[in-house]
């Protein structure tokens, strides 16, 4: 159902009208706190705790625009992070992106459009058997799902919230000051002291299945409350407490992440902007300005490059001035080269990292024979396959949010 014009403008001002003062001081301490205490919040904000309540119980139940989840740090619990980008044959894509679910470490997956006209995916795949991984994915090209796969292995994510200091709530406008942004980004990193250290790989800690179904359930939402746990293990409320206090000590949490919308998603997009420097120096210094501009939601470094592959969701009408400010890095030197790809919100599937699949005392279950068993066999009747998975999907203004 196409929204009407009375709709359109109420979802834009829905998103607006949760931006105010008070939400985002505590957005802000959210990110800086984590968002479980909401004592501590109310005292770091000034914001009386049933204030604070209400207002973060309103902002839950707000259609999609708020979300606070924890996200693991996957190299502690010995799964590395991979970007797949995959060009599918011509009537293969709904193949390709089946086949791109068959090994299970799979955690998001959604069409684009740019560098890659396809499939952009996230996968955490045991440490030990990354080469496996890629070795399964060799196989899409030859076997005709798919004319190209990338692979690229990615350190842990770094998320932001949207900088506040570019916004106005009175007014319920933003500021996209470019010129700043780009004399910012332009100077000289080679100074002493700009350097940023290098992130260091985390080795992996000790932990068993109920530590990973912890980790799992504050994946989906790190508001969960500790009864919640305390019911799912037939534990005590100090059980569950120890535990959970546990799996922080241990590092198996790398941030806790607030979701929210900037702007309204029926005047925005989302895009996946990969940053090519000419120097390590170059992209550990210019990470950290990453952060402060408020249209960029997360960033990871890319293993063995001197690249930055980062989340930007923007407004329609300022992607061209993007694309002007990445240019002129480039001819200023400060980038070798840049991509994009959007990502098309609508098509979004998602899960957890596969906890299911490890094993106390054996470790990660990974079989590439398996998989590629389920492969051939998949492929061995397509046209039932494509029955099975070809489904139009009505657009509503529901599943924009």
């Amino acid at each position: 159902m196409i929204p009407t014009a009375d709709e359109y403008f109420r979802k834009i001002h829905q998103t607006f009208a949760l931006l105010d003062a008070n939400n985002i001081r505590i957005f802000r301490s959210m990110k800086k706190h984590g968002p479980r205490n909401l004592q501590l919040i109310a005292r770091d904000t000034g914001i009386p705790y049933p204030t604070v309540f209400a207002r973060v119980s309103r902002l839950e139940k707000g259609g999609g625009i708020f979300h606070a989840w924890a996200n693991p740090n996957h190299s502690r619990i010995g799964l590395s992070r991979a970007m797949v980008l995959v060009n599918p044959t011509p009537g293969k894509d709904l193949l390709a992106r089946e086949a791109l679910r068959i090994p299970g470490y799979w955690i998001r997956i959604i069409r684009s459009m740019g560098e890659c006209n396809g499939y952009y995916s996230i996968h955490a795949v045991p440490t030990s058997n990354t080469r496996e991984f890629e070795q399964y994915l060799e196989q899409f090209v030859p076997l005709g799902l798919a004319s190209n796969v990338r692979v690229y292995w990615m350190e842990e994510q770094n998320s932001t919230i949207s900088n506040f200091d570019y916004y106005d709530p009175e007014k319920g406008k933003w500021r996209f000051e470019w010129n700043d942004w780009m004399s910012t980004l332009s100077e000289d990193s080679t100074k002493p002291g700009k350097v940023a250290p290098p992130e260091n790989r985390s080795t992996v800690a000790s932990f068993d299945k109920k530590d990973l179904i912890i980790l799992k359930e504050l994946n989906k939402d790190a508001r969960i409350k500790l009864a919640d746990f305390a019911r799912m293990f037939k534990i005590t409320l100090p059980a569950a407490k120890y535990r959970f206090d546990r799996i922080k000590e241990k590092g198996l949490i790398s941030e806790y992440v607030i979701d929210l919308v900037p702007y309204s998603p029926l005047i925005s997009d989302m895009y996946e902007v990969r940053l090519d420097f000419k120097t390590e120096s170059q992209m550990l210094a210019k990470r950290t300005i990453l952060n402060k501009i408020p249209f960029i939601l997360h960033h990871s470094l890319i293993r063995g490059i001197n690249s930055i592959t980062t989340r930007v969701y923007l407004p329609r009408g300022e992607m061209n001035n993007l694309i002007t400010l990445l240019s002129t890095l480039v001819r200023r030197g400060v980038l070798n080269n840049y991509t994009s790809l959007w990502l098309d919100p609508m098509t979004i599937t998602s899960q957890t990292f596969s906890y299911e699949y490890w094993q106390d005392g054996k470790g990660w279950q990974y079989d590439n024979r398996d998989y590629n068993e389920q492969l051939q066999n998949f492929l061995t009747t397509p046209e039932k396959a494509l029955r099975d998975l070809a489904a139009f999907q009505p657009m509503s203004i529901a599943t924009m949010l």
